[in-house]
């Protein structure tokens, strides 16, 4: 195994093997009850996943500057579990999170 020799060619490389797919967070039943949350560190951006007062579970991108509101992120249950869709999730302007499905 050769290490990249630079930080860009290696956050280029980690984000081209990670850009495409679902990403397992954790179980639904690490977030039981109404209002509890979880909050994760995905591709260096820090992530809160909640269950809503709906019941449903909902994933946001937590913003650094003063003032910003929360992000939706694409997140899925599926089987029991939250999964994540991947770095474009975080960038995409059209991400929504996504309910029980």
């Amino acid at each position: 195994m050769t290490v990249p020799p630079d930080d860009r060619v290696f956050r280029r490389e980690m984000a081209t093997a990670y850009r495409s797919g679902w990403h397992f967070i954790d179980l639904v039943t690490a977030i039981p009850h109404r209002g509890d949350s979880l909050m994760v560190t995905l591709f260096g951006e820090p992530i809160v996943v909640a269950r809503e007062e709906d019941e449903d579970v909902r994933a946001y991108r937590c913003l650094r500057r003063p003032r910003g509101a929360p992000q939706p992120v694409r997140c899925a249950i599926r089987y029991g579990m939250i999964f994540f869709a991947g770095p474009e999730g975080l960038r995409s302007p059209s991400a929504v999170p996504s309910g029980t499905a």
